[in-house]
């Protein structure tokens, strides 16, 4: 192979490397837009809670972030309880009842999102704490 020809092959082997990183890095940028879009963006879930001798329940609500949602609480509630919060991104939908009654007691929680229930635990005793926490629904 002759000066000339390997001067050419240089050239397109470097041009075919820019190429092949440009579009690496169009991936990159449509990853890293997917991400912050799924990180901003806003959905609401309703809790419902059913049962008796029900003490307290704790729910997420938005604010936070994924590893340490903000909490918000409720004392004695009315039977059946229902809440619908907005929450965003990343951040899991999370309910959780807790009771103590000596007599028994019964209780299950719903996460409902656009209608269909993405989680539902029951729990029966005389102490009980079932909880319900989902996956984000808009974690991609």
């Amino acid at each position: 192979m002759n000066r000339t020809s390997r001067s050419i092959a240089s050239v397109l082997v470097a041009g075919g490397l820019v190429l092949g990183l440009g579009a690496c890095s169009e991936i990159a940028d449509e990853a890293a837009k997917q991400v912050d879009k799924e990180v901003n963006e806003q959905y609401e879930v309703t809790y419902e809670i059913t049962g008796k001798g029900i003490d307290s329940i704790d729910y997420h609500v938005d604010g936070g972030d994924a590893t340490k949602p903000k909490v918000e609480s409720v004392q004695k509630p009315t039977l059946p309880w229902k809440k619908t919060v907005k929450l965003r991104g990343l951040l899991p939908p999370g309910v959780l009842p807790i009771a103590v009654d000596p007599a028994g007691v019964e209780m299950s929680c719903k996460i409902i999102y656009q209608g269909k229930v993405i989680k539902e635990e029951t729990a029966k005793g005389m102490a009980a704490a079932t909880g319900c926490i989902a996956v984000s629904p808009v974690a991609g």
